[in-house]
């Protein structure tokens, strides 16, 4: 049986030399090799937005069409973006590249930090792009939530871990 570690990042604790965790052994080192640089991410938002065909991303992203490229193989290599076929007439069979089930779950890591930058960089109360319940039309937040579904404050979450 492993024990559990308690780690704060709280600034009132002693300084820390070292992590705790090895970088292959930390999902957010790991996470950072598959969506860390900026290309990448903005990719990602181009597909959680419904932009799916490449020259539409190349306009709007002004990539390179090599950078955009390899970027995308990469992720269709890592099962993020599939590659499906389409057609419009008169021209030849090009690939629109749309979110799997793997990188539908990006959506809520990406949401939380484009929720930071709307609170923080574009210090607006009212930001460009928000979230709602398809049903009820509610208006969604991002929290940590307990196990009954309460929020809980930033400043109460401690980071635990397997020792």
């Amino acid at each position: 049986m492993s024990k559990v570690a308690e780690f704060s990042p709280d600034h009132h604790e002693q300084i820390r030399r070292r992590s705790p965790l090895a970088l292959d052994e930390c999902g957010l080192s790991l996470v950072s090799e598959v969506v860390g640089d900026r290309w990448t991410l903005l990719i990602l938002r181009e597909a959680l937005y419904g932009v799916q065909r490449f020259e539409d991303i190349v306009a709007d992203l002004g990539a390179s069409r090599s950078v955009l490229t390899q970027r995308l193989n990469t992720m269709v290599e890592q099962g993020i973006l599939k590659k499906v076929p389409y057609r419009e007439d008169g021209s030849r069979t090009r690939f629109a590249y749309r979110l799997t089930e793997v990188g539908l779950d990006l959506a809520l890591p990406l949401f939380v930090l484009a929720d930071w930058g709307n609170r923080h960089l574009l210090k607006t109360d009212e930001p460009p792009v928000w979230m709602q319940d398809r049903e009820t039309g509610e208006r969604l937040g991002l929290a940590f939530i307990d196990q009954d579904g309460r929020r809980v404050p930033a400043d109460r979450v401690k980071l635990m871990m397997r020792t």
